[in-house]
Order: C-alpha cells, then structure tokens, then sequence
C-alpha cells in the first residue's frame, strides 16, 4: 500500500516536469523565430538611403531635359563632381556655338602691345583702351621708347583710362623691365611675366594664350561672376577660381573658355539684370529667374553685337566681322 501510494505520487512530477520543458522549448522557438524576422526586416532599412544617393543624377537629368527659357531647378547641393563636369563642359560647348568668333577684345598686333593693353585695362573697359592705345603706340611703339618716355606725356595719352598717373608708372616701368631683364622682348614663361611691373597672374594669362599661344585662364570680373552663378566653385579668390575651373576642363580648352565665359558675361549675363529670358544656356543654369525672363524684355538688355550694337574693337578679327559684329568708334569719333 506504501510503495503504490509513493509511485501514484511521483506520476504527477513528471507529468509537471515535462510540461515545464515543452514549455521552455516552445519560448526558445518564438525567441529564434523573432530574431530571423529583424533581421529579415533589417535591409528594407537601408533601401532609401540607396535612393538617395542617385538623386543629384535624376536631378542633373531633369535639368538637361527642360526647354531654353524656362525655369530651371537648381542642380542638387550633392552633385557629384562627374556630373559637375559634364554640366561644365556642356555649357561651355554651348557658349562655343553662340559665340565661334569669341576672341581676346584688346586691339593689339604684338606681345608687347598686349601686354601693355592689358595692365592700362584695369578699372576701365577694354573699349577705353583701345581708343587710347593707337596714340600711345604711335609715339612708343617700342618698350625702348615707352622706358625712355617723357612721364607727363605719358600720363596725358592715358588720361582717358583712368587712374592714368599709377597707370603710366606700371607701363614704364614693364617696358624698362623688358629692356633690362629681357633684351626689350616679351617672356614666353609665367614665372617671368608675374615679375614685371603691373602684371599679375591674370595678365600674364591673356598674354600666354593670346600672343603665344599656351593655355591659360584669365579670371576676371565677368569670368568670377558667372562661374559662381553656375555653380562650377564658390571660391572667390581668382587664385582658386582659376585651380577649381582648370580641374574641370581639359587645359587645351582655357583659352576659349575664357573667351567663352568673358564674352557671355559682357553680353547677356550681367552683373546688375542678366537677360535670362535671351540665355541659350538657361536650362543648365542654377541661376536662372535671377535676372529678366521675359524674351522680349530680355532681348532690351543685351550688348554688343547681340543687341545690334559696335563691339570692343577698333580693328576685330575678320571672323567677328563676318559674324555681323561692328568695329568700335575711336576716340572722339
């Protein structure tokens, strides 16, 4: 009776036990099973960060596809530097078809004349210059003769330019420059033109690409204006405009982008009213809607030959001629 009662107890323990372990089994299946699925749910996460990165493309896309004088979104703050390139070198192959005869817009027929053209060419127009410089090179036609000039006669020829007494000291004191150091010849080098009186970096990059042919930069006001416009840097030292830009374009092509970028500037994006509504290049401009949109109202605002009027030049290049450009008046005319 003992021995029966003692097993009929222990029945009910096992049963109690193995409930507990089918139990605890069944926690560990839910715990797996919980587990898999976060991290099935793990990668749906990230999808739209994957997104994300491709939008600056769509947006460039969507850029490039909207019609000439028409709003334009601005291109994406995280533009990728190839689509930045594309973008750059698109424009300028545009700002190439507007303007094929672009050319430098100092009158001049040698190194030398340029070089001095250039330096008289500060804090005026390159028009004033080249209404002054037949004067200055008809009694100085040599650095020997400009080095060895009277001062006051000197300063009297270019007063119309402006600033005309720190003007004549940098232009005699370049031509004795060029006598001493150069054999009275222009450098072909840089690192030799940054030396001589007046001329900067700027300068001496009209001077290389124009008279001798090298490719080179030149950063101007207009050139400064309209490659920040365009968001192609936000740098403002021309030093780091000129390093952003090249790094976009090949080098054999600085010469006639700055042709390009100077000419567009002068013409049709101004400093004060830019005539969006007349740009060829308004669907890839960030800038857009800056200036007048209206077409017609746009076509009031441009310049030179765009607008029916005389160029920069006394004697321009027979291409810009043919192009239906005018030569400019001289002074007094």
């Amino acid at each position: 009776m003992g021995e029966q009662n003692s097993g009929g107890g222990k029945k009910p323990a096992k049963e109690a036990k193995g409930a507990a372990v089918k139990k605890a089994a069944a926690k560990k299946t839910a715990v797996k099973k919980a587990s898999s699925a976060v991290k099935k749910s793990a990668p749906a996460k990230k999808a739209p960060v994957k997104k994300a990165t491709v939008a600056p493309k769509k947006a460039t896309a969507a850029v490039k596809g909207v019609p000439a004088a028409q709003p334009v979104a601005k291109p994406p703050t995280g533009e990728s530097h190839t689509a930045l390139v594309r973008r750059a070198r698109r424009i300028n192959r545009e700002l190439a078809e507007v303007y094929p005869y672009a050319h430098p817009e100092l009158d001049f027929d040698n190194p030398f004349q340029l070089v001095i053209a250039t330096v008289l060419s500060a804090q005026t127009t390159d028009l004033r210059v080249n209404q002054t410089t037949p004067a200055l090179f008809a009694k100085y036609p040599t650095p020997e003769d400009l080095a060895a000039a009277n001062p006051e006669e000197v300063e009297e020829i270019l007063r119309p330019t402006g600033f005309f007494r720190a003007k004549t000291k940098s232009v005699m004191g370049l031509s004795k420059a060029l006598v001493e150091q150069f054999g009275g010849e222009v450098p072909g080098r840089l690192e030799d033109l940054v030396k001589l009186p007046g001329v900067g970096r700027k300068t001496a990059f009209v001077v290389l690409g124009n008279a001798f042919g090298r490719p080179g930069i030149t950063v101007d006001t207009h050139f400064q204006r309209l490659v920040r416009r365009w968001q192609w840097t936000d740098q403002t030292d021309p030093d780091k405009i000129e390093a952003a830009v090249g790094a976009l374009f090949p080098k054999s092509d600085w010469t006639d982008l700055s042709h390009h970028v100077i000419w567009h500037g002068r013409r049709i994006c101004h400093a004060r009213k830019p005539a969006c509504g007349a740009c060829p290049i308004a669907p890839l401009c960030p800038a857009y809607g800056e200036g007048e949109t209206d077409p017609e109202k746009a076509k009031k605002l441009l310049k030179y030959e765009k607008g029916g009027f005389p160029g920069q030049r006394l004697k321009p290049p027979q291409s810009y001629l043919d192009a239906g450009g005018k030569p400019a008046p001289p002074l007094g005319a």
